[in-house]
């Protein structure tokens, strides 16, 4: 059988490193760009073919450089563009590729072109963004996921006018409705791609389009048809495809690169709109479906107490993985820089069961069928910290989110509970290299607290045990990379009900395998659906080092991952 449609960056797997917290080689315990090109040995030992950077432009810092002030330079304390270029160097000397994050729904406050905007209401920078003068009264409602007060509209006093941010007041949102503002941002892509950078992860890209009507929002139309979300209602405008249309024309055509979209607010029936070939938009994009759960949504990012059902876990992931079956292609991950670790939220991080459960969850990730996306740090299967005071974070969304709770008599003792298991602190802890002090990421004072466990969970001391969950990364990925049945293979879901065991299969021409993952923390019998003939008892994929197979009943220990070769 051919392959139709093979492309490097279905064949990838994707590393994601966030700068601050990956390696600091001055001791002022922020990571930087020269930490980094001293660990490409470690990286390209993963089996990794395309690293994802978190944003490293000039930045206030205001949402840790996701407030950019100038696209076009390094920020200072990551280093400089001479650096850029070493690293990008590097990478690819190793035959790894990178992705920059970039930021176009919004900017800096610091940024020239909004300094501009705010001088005066006929400035030429006005229309860069989204105003609304002082006489037209309040602003219609709209909401900010990063304000204390939760609106997304901020007064300025300089021109008697309002201003759109849907985070921070520090972010102002770009007026993609500019034609000349739009131009502005494609040059600033081309800059970057002629560099000879891979590619760019576009953040919050479904919200770049805006209604500039500013219609009201009836509180009933955003609970009915917005399942009472913003996010979908952000997503929704009817020029965003137009607009990525013409960013793929004008900046993408013609490079052979690749393009992921942040897409809050999209639902699977809409996917293919953006990543779809003829279409002429988007590489690939990522949805938040499978975040969403294991949530109350009594609460802000409040966990379930009984945490989250396998079997809807594999309801969304088998939905979207049908998505692409046929058309376009998606990713899949379980954790990034805005979600906490993902052994905390999907495994279970109690000593007896996190490096079984670290690697179940790798196992997922890498025999799925899209292209998959690790955090650095999960493949040494790195837990959260649980911070238990709001002086120890350091994240915009926990801190603005703790004052509104302050403002407006919420429970702010739950809230700091939730987010020892929800924060995105949690994952931003600094990279856990070995055991000395401060896991051998800074000489100084770090930008954030390390996780006392790196004392015995570290990348030195799993590097020398062949079973740790970083050996058994590289083995995956290593599989992943010899054999195309994970990649391009056929999925099929078995026993979508079974409430501990994920199951599913992949098969390509005449070869196949079986993947069986215990979801839980305990025993299970299972047997193996009858549909499915495994080669032999001999798996290619074992976390434990036992199995107990008999009459195709297996015994599966707590959080064991099993793969064999079918018939």
């Amino acid at each position: 059988m051919q392959i139709n449609n093979k492309e490097w960056w279905k064949e990838v797997v994707i590393y994601q490193v966030y700068p601050r917290s990956f390696k600091d080689s001055n001791g002022d315990g922020v990571g930087d760009l020269p930490g980094l090109i001293s660990k490409l040995d470690y990286i390209q030992s993963l089996g990794i073919g395309l690293v994802w950077l978190n944003p490293v432009y000039v930045s206030p810092n205001d949402d840790n450089g996701y407030d950019i002030s100038n696209y076009e330079s390094i920020q200072p304390e990551f280093g400089s563009i001479t650096d850029f270029n070493a690293l990008l160097a590097g990478l690819h000397a190793r035959g790894i590729r990178l992705l920059m994050d970039l930021v176009v729904n919004h900017t800096s406050d610091e940024h020239p072109w909004f300094v501009e905007s705010r001088k005066s209401r006929d400035n030429p920078f006005r229309d860069y963004y989204h105003w609304w003068p002082a006489e037209k009264g309040i602003p219609p409602e709209r909401f900010s996921f990063f304000d204390p007060n939760a609106d997304a509209w901020r007064y300025d006093v300089t021109t008697d006018s309002y201003y759109l941010h849907y985070f921070s007041a520090k972010q102002p949102d770009l007026n993609w409705e500019n034609p000349k503002l739009r131009q502005q941002i494609y040059q600033m892509m081309r800059f970057w791609l002629d560099m000879g950078i891979d590619g760019f992860r576009l953040d919050a890209v479904s919200y770049i389009a805006k209604d500039n009507s500013w219609p009201a929002i009836p509180a009933e139309e955003l609970k009915a048809k917005y399942k009472n979300d913003w996010s979908y209602f952000y997503a929704g405008t009817e020029n965003l495809h137009k607009y990525l249309n013409e960013m793929n024309r004008e900046v993408f055509k013609g490079r052979d690169i690749v393009t992921i979209a942040e897409t809050p607010g999209i639902d699977k029936e809409e996917a293919l709109l953006f990543v779809h070939q003829d279409r002429q938009e988007l590489h690939m994009l990522y949805h938040f479906k499978g975040m969403e759960l294991g949530y109350t949504h009594k609460a802000f990012k409040q966990p379930d107490p009984e945490g989250y059902k396998l079997t809807e876990f594999k309801k969304i992931y088998t939905e979207w993985n049908n998505v692409f079956e046929n058309e376009g292609w998606g990713t899949i991950y379980l954790g990034n820089h805005d979600q906490p670790r993902m052994l905390t939220r999907w495994g279970n991080d109690s000593p007896e069961f996190r490096l079984f459960s670290s690697k179940l969850l790798m196992t997922f990730l890498l025999t799925m069928r899209a292209t998959p996306i690790f955090y650095n740090g999960d493949e040494l299967g790195m837990a959260n910290i649980k911070f238990t005071t709001i002086g120890e974070y350091r994240d915009i969304e926990t801190l603005h989110m703790h004052q509104y709770l302050l403002n407006t008599s919420g429970n702010t003792e739950q809230f700091l509970r939730d987010q020892q298991i929800s924060g995105r602190d949690n994952a931003r802890t600094p990279m856990q290299w070995d055991a000395t002090p401060n896991a051998g990421f800074t000489t100084g004072e770090p930008w954030i607290k390390v996780n006392p466990d790196h004392v015995y969970i570290n990348a030195e001391a799993q590097d020398a045990d062949e079973n740790s969950p970083l050996n058994y990364f590289r083995k995956l990925t290593r599989l992943r990379n010899e054999h195309e049945v994970l990649i391009y293979g056929k999925y099929t879901l078995y026993d979508a009900h079974h409430e501990q065991v994920y199951c599913y299969t992949r098969s390509l021409d005449k070869l196949g395998v079986v993947v069986i993952l215990n979801f839980s923390s305990e025993l299970v019998h299972y047997t193996i659906p009858a549909p499915i003939q495994i080669r032999n008892d001999d798996p290619l994929i074992n976390n434990h080092t036992t199995l107990q197979l008999e009459d195709h009943t297996l015994v599966l220990l707590p959080w064991q991952s099993l793969m064999f070769s079918l018939l």
